[in-house]
């Protein structure tokens, strides 16, 4: 798809890249809070938390571009065209995106556009899903005693037609954090275990983390197919696969019911 700008004016505007972070609306960056008050239009996705929503301003136009397996989303050049579209029309474009944009949020992607379409830009990281999810379910991603190592991976659809490198993420002194891998659990655990990894390795699948709503599920690699189909598991939701998930019972802080009354708090607050 052909990128269109309007001829012989240049963007009014500028785009700022946010990462919303995993969901708890008090881990978003003082940055983005105040550069999202002060936007005129928001292209969000759909693992943006409520919360995070409510704080866009009522002036600001609203465009939910998010995408999800298995359902209808705009298609990815849709939402470059529009944000240069936006660029031109619109002082402050914030383009939100849960997690951090640069960790398999195409954020890359959609500055090279801007760059392409000469619209000034500025990025704001998030926290990534990996480390809010590591944090709020008391599992270290790394630790001297159990894991030396972390990698992080996509398990989103092409699995089959572009296997993974499951030797080099067999290793049991490394974790392995699979964003987007429910509908492929069972291509991971069965690439997993068939170059070595263990079929007891812990595993965990953590639902809308560092939310009211979170939930874990935690079990072994041999288990992960079952875990996955749990129906009682909502998305988003991430795996951790390692020795390290076997700290969760002990590590484990976090209350869910907290989060909705700290955001009462932050509500009167604003």
């Amino acid at each position: 798809m052909a990128l269109v700008s309007i001829p012989g004016q240049g963007a009014k505007g500028k785009v700022w890249l946010v990462g919303a972070g995993p969901g708890d609306v008090e881990l978003l960056t003082v940055k983005a809070y105040r550069v999202l008050k002060q936007a005129d239009a928001v292209l969000y996705d759909a693992l943006v938390s409520q919360d995070i929503l409510d704080l866009i301003p009522q002036h600001a136009e609203k465009i939910a571009v998010g995408k999800r397996a298995g359902k209808h989303s705009a298609a990815q050049d849709e939402i470059n065209q529009l944000l240069v579209t936006k660029a031109f029309t619109r002082k402050n474009v914030v383009r939100l995106k849960g997690g951090d944009p640069f960790i398999f949020g195409r954020g890359g992607e959609e500055l090279q556009t801007l760059v392409e379409s000469d619209v000034n830009f500025e990025v704001i990281p998030g926290i990534t899903a990996a480390s809010g999810t590591a944090a709020y379910t008391g599992i270290p991603l790394t630790h001297r005693d159990y894991a030396q190592g972390v990698s992080f991976i996509t398990g989103h659809c092409q699995l089959e037609s572009r296997p993974m490198d499951w030797q080099g993420y067999a290793n049991s002194n490394n974790t392995l954090v699979v964003y987007m891998g429910i509908l492929n659990a069972n291509i991971i655990s069965d690439g997993l275990m068939s170059h070595g990894r263990s079929p007891d390795t812990p595993v965990a699948i953590v639902s809308k983390a560092t939310t009211s709503s979170q939930q874990q599920f935690i079990g072994k690699l041999s288990e992960l197919p079952q875990l996955a189909a749990d129906p009682a598991l909502k998305m988003p939701a991430l795996m951790i696969i390692g020795e390290v998930v076997q700290l969760a019972d002990s590590l484990n802080w976090f209350n869910p019911a907290e989060v909705a009354e700290n955001q009462k708090l932050i509500n009167i607050s604003l």
